[in-house]
């Protein structure tokens, strides 16, 4: 028993009694005390009736029985997350590519204090570069971040973003699909380095990388490589002082563990993914004594407050959500798809090849509800691992994938093909000249690019072509929002549900430290609701 008590004048609300005709009474204040997550809850006790304080007056003869501390929404996290990137919450709106996180949504939740990299990957420069304009003038002082993606077969899209991200003073880009350091990614962030008047080493450009394999993580764990630094330094894009503050930080200030996510994913284990990276990142710490620890949040499976708590609870710096943004009314998303997306449960999502990694094998997770991408994205796999030509493909095969998939000739998907890629990436069509099985491979990214862009754009009579990028947490959010306003996929907002999640989490944390006090609850009492 706790040597705390409160007298008979302190405000306890007394009057109930623990028994069956009153526990509805009981409840309901307890429930509405725990719901005031910014102020303290005491439980006292006065003989078989106990009763309900926010504050506690001098000790008297009634003994307090358990205490919950005030837990808000900006207490859970890492403080140097919140101060570095000027933000009220340790969260972060992952980026969605072709603009799924839009500007919209990055304004919504830039405004309300809270960071949202825009999804640039997929995007013409032209297009990223006014969507950059647009959210800097919402939000002269940020928070904002971008995204910039890993491109090994267009190598040209990721050096071009760079490029835009320096001329338009783009502070923080938020790395994601990287397999390993490429020289874009290290430029961008030597590029921001200079010197404190102390001798120490002011990083201008911030980057947070997202990954799901520790041989990835401690790459941007670690300073930049040195032949990639020499590369740099000898074409006149770093300065020797940039040079030499390289091997003075990491990589990146923030690494994101992403665990079973929508999207690029590794379908890691969250529960094992998030301290595994932990440890790395404190024995590169030790071996490396940065000035500043990065910090490392979790992404990936979080669509419900049991989630965002014991993400907080295993150490994450921060919080990342995707999967649950797309759903939202600000996303780049269709009416149609907003709408498929409120209906998907966790085992509504599938594996099916990635557009931009295409002949590598490299996958992606998916909606399968109400659509057959997957199905027919795997099909067109199949066909590429199996022949080595357009050509070579049967006659039956060709047609019937003509027929069901692409809907014209093939021919014709060719001459699109060689149009798209002459504005976007010529260095493609080159490669492709006499390469048979790389021609093959571009047609049949034509209908993996296309197939996301028919969802973004609501495109008539595909709808069972669409590529929705989800992972199982929006199952899960959609089970925890059943039977509130929230089912309705109209009334979606991102800040709304972010800090939902925010305070969701603050009401279980409290609600467990009652437990651990060995107060019981009813399991009405032990799970946040909206209402």
């Amino acid at each position: 028993m706790s040597v705390l008590s409160v007298n008979q004048k302190s405000p306890i609300n007394w009057g109930w009694k623990v028994d069956s005709a009153n526990m509805a009474c009981a409840e309901t204040a307890l429930k509405e005390s725990l719901m005031a997550i910014n102020q303290p809850l005491y439980i006292a006790q006065n003989g078989d009736e106990i009763g309900i304080s926010q504050q506690l007056s001098s000790p008297g003869e009634h003994p307090v029985i358990a205490f919950a501390p005030a837990v808000n929404a900006d207490d859970f996290g890492d403080p140097d997350f919140i101060a570095q990137h000027n933000v009220k919450y340790a969260y972060h709106g992952g980026a969605m590519a072709n603009g799924i996180a839009s500007v919209e949504l990055v304004v919504a939740l830039g405004k309300a204090g809270l960071l949202c990299s825009f999804g640039a990957a997929g995007l013409v420069p032209d297009e990223i570069e006014a969507s950059i304009k647009r959210i800097q003038a919402e939000l002269p002082n940020g928070p904002f971040a971008v995204n910039l993606i890993h491109a090994p077969s267009e190598e040209a899209l990721e050096s071009g973003a760079v490029d835009i991200f320096l001329k338009l003073g783009v502070d923080t880009v938020e790395a994601s699909a990287y397999l390993g350091l490429t020289e874009h990614i290290v430029y961008y962030r030597l590029a921001g380095l200079s010197e404190n008047s102390d001798g120490s080493v002011h990083i201008g450009n911030k980057v947070i990388a997202k990954i799901s394999r520790s041989e990835v993580a401690s790459k941007f764990m670690s300073p930049a490589p040195q032949k990639l630094v020499d590369i740099l330094l000898a074409h006149g894009k770093i300065t020797p002082l940039q040079a030499k503050l390289s091997q003075q930080v990491p990589m990146a200030d923030d690494i994101t563990a992403e665990a079973d996510s929508g999207g690029h994913t590794d379908n890691r284990p969250f529960l094992t993914l998030l301290p595994t990276i932990i440890t790395l990142r404190d024995q590169l710490q030790a071996q490396y004594n940065y000035p500043t620890a990065l910090r490392v949040g979790a992404g990936g499976g979080i669509g419900t407050p049991q989630a965002a708590l014991a993400a907080f609870n295993m150490g994450a710096a921060y919080i990342v959500l995707g999967s649950v943004n797309q759903a939202c009314v600000e996303a780049g998303a269709s009416d149609h798809t907003r709408q498929l997306l409120a209906n998907v449960e966790m085992a509504d999502v599938t594996m099916a090849p990635a557009a931009d990694m295409f002949e590598m094998g490299v996958k992606l997770q998916v909606v399968k509800r109400g659509s057959m991408f997957a199905m027919r994205a795997n099909k067109l796999y199949e066909l590429y691992s199996k022949y080595d030509s357009i050509d070579a493909i049967p006659l039956i095969e060709r047609e019937r994938i003509e027929k069901q998939i692409f809907r014209q000739n093939l021919d014709d998907v060719w001459a699109t093909t060689i149009s798209f890629f002459h504005e976007r990436d010529p260095q493609m069509l080159a490669r492709a000249k006499d390469n048979p099985k790389r021609k093959m491979a571009l047609i049949f990214r034509w209908y993996l690019g296309l197939s996301s862009r028919w969802s973004n754009v609501g495109e008539k009579g595909r709808e069972m072509d669409y590529q929705i990028w989800a992972g199982p947490s929006l199952g899960a959010f959609n089970s925890w929002v059943k039977g509130s306003y929230l089912e309705d996929y109209q009334q979606r907002k991102a800040v709304d549900i972010a800090l939902h999640l925010l305070k969701g989490a603050a009401y279980l944390q409290r609600v467990n430290q009652l437990k651990l006090q060995g107060v019981k609850l009813s399991t009405h009492l032990q799970n946040y609701q909206v209402e």
